[in-house]
């Protein structure tokens, strides 16, 4: 059998999401709730068509609570450990479509703290990296007047109440077994998991958290002790990993260039790294491609259009089929995403740098930012 491991800080192997749904206890996102979230929306996300947001906690009763009129909000977050990659962005994406379809609150969680602590980076390095992450981030287009972003260490003295209370609650066994701390865990890391949770708090609504399923475990701990505190048990919505330019096991990670596309690349970058790592669902040669066709279940490029790229679905299942016939190439298939993701980057990049004044309101001048610095 396959393994795979899938935790906060790691994700190894070919990971098997139904397997994982069993694992974590989550649910999977079913027809009867598309439905219901189709009902709200008007249309579903790529991600929700085509099973990437895959599995949920409670989003039935977030739905239930939104038809109720008692509303909830968005939480998610980033770990600055270096410049972002396409998989960072992901969940932003799908955070901002859920912002937009359903007018809400969004706090977002820059967690330098953690990354000090786990990672071998000076404490300026990491705040840097956070800096710059937080203008991808705000590139993205969220409501500047509905959305607080916010590093843990700039804004720890407003947290800092909560989070005690949080941590009188959960003990150490708890932690090492849903973690997996060890002795020679570092205590700051023993404690960080409460500045995590504290978000989920901010409001006295059900809040909803879209992030990837590796995030899973902080909300196992949250929901234990949550209606203790006097609040609501939170609910996630969980996407998959957007597979590595090498192959389909595992994510993208920054510690390896050569499995990610970083949101600075140039065209020539895109291109360079397409061509040469994108892992190939293809035969060895062309007349054998022709003959035998190709695999897009592992194919790079065809994941990535099919997940981010390619939104017609009559388009995608024409590409999909052409790769399998052998009448669509390798290369050719690799044409089309290098265009398309050449296409977005660089409209991300322009929307960064002129991100500065929305990422300040996010973080101090807009409404529901100036709120949160005088809580």
């Amino acid at each position: 059998m396959t393994q795979f491991k899938v935790t906060p800080w790691d994700v190894e192997g070919l990971v098997d999401y139904k397997k994982l749904i069993e694992m974590f206890g989550t649910q999977p996102i079913d027809q009867p709730l598309l439905k219901r979230i189709e009902k709200h929306t008007g249309e579903l996300h790529v991600f929700l068509r085509r099973g990437f947001a895959f599995s949920h906690r409670d989003m039935d009763k977030v739905l239930d609570d939104y038809e109720k009129g008692k509303g909830f909000f968005l939480y998610t977050g980033r770990g600055p450990s270096g410049n972002m990659t396409l998989g960072h962005l992901v969940p932003f994406l799908f955070t901002k479509w859920l912002q937009d379809k359903f007018g809400v609150n969004l706090y977002i969680e820059i967690t330098d703290d953690e990354k000090f602590l786990v990672k071998d980076l000076e404490l300026n390095e990491v705040q840097k990296y956070a800096e710059d992450n937080i203008l991808d981030i705000a590139a993205v287009g969220f409501d500047s007047e509905k959305t607080f972003i916010f590093r843990d260490t700039e804004y720890i003295a407003h947290m800092y109440e909560d989070a005690i209370k949080v941590g009188k609650k959960i003990n150490f066994s708890n932690v090492r077994a849903v973690f997996g701390f060890t002795n020679q865990t570092n205590i700051g890391m023993i404690f960080y998991p409460t500045l995590q949770i504290v978000p989920t708090l901010f409001e006295k609504k059900r809040c909803l958290i879209p992030a990837a399923i590796d995030q899973d475990p902080y909300w196992r701990v949250q929901r234990d002790i949550a209606e203790s505190l006097g609040y609501h048990k939170a609910a996630a919505i969980h996407t998959k990993f957007l597979p590595s330019l090498q192959g389909p096991a595992g994510k993208m990670s920054t510690s390896d260039p050569h499995t990610a596309i970083y949101l600075t690349d140039s065209p020539e970058d895109v291109r360079r790294k397409i061509m040469k790592y994108a892992f190939s669902g293809g035969q060895p040669t062309v007349e054998e491609h022709r003959k035998k066709g190709g695999n897009p279940d592992v194919d790079t490029s065809f994941q990535w259009l099919y997940i981010l790229f390619e939104e017609d679905d009559q388009r995608i299942e024409d590409i999909r089929n052409d790769y399998i016939s052998g009448k669509l190439l390798t290369g050719e298939l690799k044409e089309i995403l290098i265009e398309k993701l050449t296409s977005f980057l660089k409209e991300h990049q322009k929307r960064k740098c002129k991100a500065e004044r929305v990422a300040k309101k996010m973080k101090y001048t807009g409404k529901l930012a100036k709120r949160m610095w005088e809580r």
